[in-house]
């Protein structure tokens, strides 16, 4: 690979990453960042760069996240917070990696084909739905293991087993559930006869698994459990589960079909790409995480709008690019597949972000629609109006432009007796959270422990408990 080919693709994802910066703070300024998820990353990293347990009042009072799912991985993220200690430093962060994941599915394919055909599935990467989504969600650990997986498929590729398992070992530290897709990645390794590699790679998913969601996060967990099984179409419990997978496989696939939402999620993974991810078996290592989706019961997950799809963006593009190359060789007459693969995918997103908001954020942000509107002017006066090192319940949407200087939580998230401030927006239905309040709830509580209108304007309400002292908590909590 020359040095200018090497600039060329540093000068693509220079362009991609400062579109995703881009995007990510006008979002910010606009207040359209949450506090599901920015606030509850950027208190967590905040709280490791002072060196501190990552206690996250977003989640609740003394809420260890590390209680919430397994990410000690976050703590390789405090050397940024030195630089800049700003929610908006996440996204720089977002940006970085999800642009070098380019690299890995660059040399993935120019290993196949060329130069040309290579730049051009770097840019259908980096520009396809799955990446706008996560840059739309403000932040997510899941994106720290976007650029691990592409690499690690790289390596695989490259018959570099030993690296790949290091790196699948890596993704443990990204969130308990890698360890399942672990038990996938050494099924991979084992399909190509790397048998040390996959019995390693799947004792260590599974026990990774094990000690993330039966050791760690019930230590740290206020009920002392793991709290997110939520697959009741399968079982009430893991091994329920199991042995309707075992025995009824016929009815589990068929929960992955069984809605709208998830044939859709389906489309959009697998149209794109020709259906070609069908035929490799890297495709594998998606199945944990797309599965875990689709049987979950939450149907706001099944949506195209999370976070969740980043990581299989690249495991699909590479397994789509090995099985196009693959028929190439055998049939002449296709010879041209893998350009013509990534050459659609790139105008899947080209004609996406023109054309479907929806699906495809960075219309908003390109056509100009992404800006400061009304409410969000109402929105930055009320953070105006709080004082520092207070305690402040606050709609989600306000969560992030407070979280640099007062002890932030959402409404009623924080208990009875912390919170002297208020930030109530009557414009949404609900406040946000994981059992949220709707605006009437939040200003009958704000009335029943003694708060009194301050500003109101339009749908923003803020409100102050008057001749209240400040817990010590407050101040402390951002105190080096």
């Amino acid at each position: 690979m020359s040095r200018g080919q090497w600039i060329q693709l540093g000068l693509l994802m220079a362009a991609f990453a400062a579109l995703y910066v881009t995007h990510s703070f006008l979002r910010f300024a606009a207040y359209e960042a949450k506090g599901y998820d920015l606030g509850i990353f950027d208190q967590a990293v905040r709280q490791y760069a002072m060196f501190k347990a990552p206690i996250v009042p977003v989640k609740g009072v003394d809420f260890n996240l590390l209680g919430d799912h397994f990410h000690p991985i976050l703590a390789l993220l405090a050397p940024f917070y030195w630089i800049w200690d700003d929610p908006r430093m996440l996204g720089i962060v977002m940006a970085l990696c999800l642009a070098v994941s380019a690299i890995p599915v660059y040399l993935f394919t120019r290993r196949r084909t060329g130069h040309v055909t290579a730049m051009i599935a770097s840019a259908a990467l980096l520009l396809w739905w799955p990446f706008q989504a996560m840059v739309n969600w403000d932040f997510h650990e899941i994106t720290l293991g976007v650029p691990i997986m592409a690499w690690l498929i790289w390596a695989l590729d490259g018959h570099r087993a030993w690296l790949a398992t290091a790196l699948a070992v890596s993704l443990l530290s990204v969130r308990e559930d890698m360890g399942i897709t672990l038990v996938a990645i050494a099924l991979v390794m084992a399909i190509r006869r790397h048998w040390w590699p996959a019995l390693v790679t799947f004792v260590s998913g599974l026990v990774g698994y094990w000690f993330a969601t039966s050791v760690v996060i019930p230590h740290f967990s206020p009920s002392g459990a793991f709290g997110y099984w939520q697959f009741t179409a399968l079982g009430p419990d893991m091994g329920s589960s199991l042995t309707f997978l075992l025995t009824q496989p016929w009815n589990a696939v068929a929960v992955l079909f069984d809605h709208p939402l998830k044939v859709a999620l389906w489309l959009l993974h697998f149209v794109p790409l020709l259906l070609l991810p069908l035929l490799s078996p890297v495709t594998l290592m998606a199945l944990p995480i797309i599965c875990s989706r689709l049987f979950n019961d939450r149907l706001n997950v099944w949506s195209p709008v999370y976070q969740y799809d980043a990581i299989l963006a690249p495991i699909l593009l590479m397994a789509a690019i090995e099985v196009a190359a693959r028929l190439g060789l055998r049939w002449p007459k296709v010879s041209r597949l893998p350009t013509a693969v990534a050459s659609v995918l790139l105008a899947s997103g080209l004609v996406g972000t023109a054309f479907f908001p929806q699906v495809f954020p960075f219309h908003r942000t390109l056509t100009g629609e992404l800006h400061l509107r009304q409410h969000g002017q109402d929105l930055a006066h009320a953070v105006s109006l709080i004082p520092d090192g207070v305690c402040v319940e606050a709609a989600d949407n306000a969560v992030p432009h407070l979280t640099t200087r007062t002890y932030v939580g959402l409404h009623g998230d924080i208990g009875d007796e912390l919170s002297t401030w208020m930030i109530v927006d009557t414009k949404v239905e609900e406040l946000g959270g994981w059992d949220p309040l709707t605006p009437d709830q939040a200003l009958e509580r704000a009335e029943r422990l003694g708060f009194s209108e301050v500003w109101h304007e339009r749908d923003v309400v803020v409100l102050e408990k008057k001749g209240a002292p400040v817990s010590p908590v407050c101040p402390d909590y951002l105190e080096r």
